[in-house]
């Protein structure tokens, strides 16, 4: 599933990316905010961001019950309201499966130094 979700946020696929993230999504985004699946979408669609670059470094997965946890250290790249920029993240992420469909949950997003 994390590399269907890499795929879609490289190729802005809205589609996909609707069908993998619940629409209750908890995300805590690199500033510490909270984020929404409709504005992770609205920023895809709209051409905001375009992601160029996703290099998992290191990836773990923790099955829990009714779902996984994953964790992957990324080599990252995007161009954001037009600036080029580039950053190791780390995202912890919480897939659920309901009904054979796997979504996330919630997640988080850090800087690597």
């Amino acid at each position: 599933m994390e590399e269907r979700l890499w795929k879609a946020q490289l190729s802005a696929d809205v589609e996909a990316l609707d069908d993998l993230i619940a629409d209750d999504l908890l995300f805590t985004g690199l500033a510490g905010s909270l984020e929404t699946k409709a504005a992770d979408l609205e920023q895809h669609r709209s051409g905001a961001l375009k992601i160029t670059k996703l290099d998992p470094v290191e990836f773990r997965v923790r099955p829990i019950p009714g779902g996984a946890v994953t964790s992957v250290k990324m080599d990252a790249a995007a161009v954001l309201a037009g600036k080029p920029t580039t950053a190791t993240l780390r995202y912890t992420r919480v897939w659920v499966s309901e009904n054979g469909r796997w979504q996330i949950a919630g997640g988080h997003m850090s800087l690597v130094p």
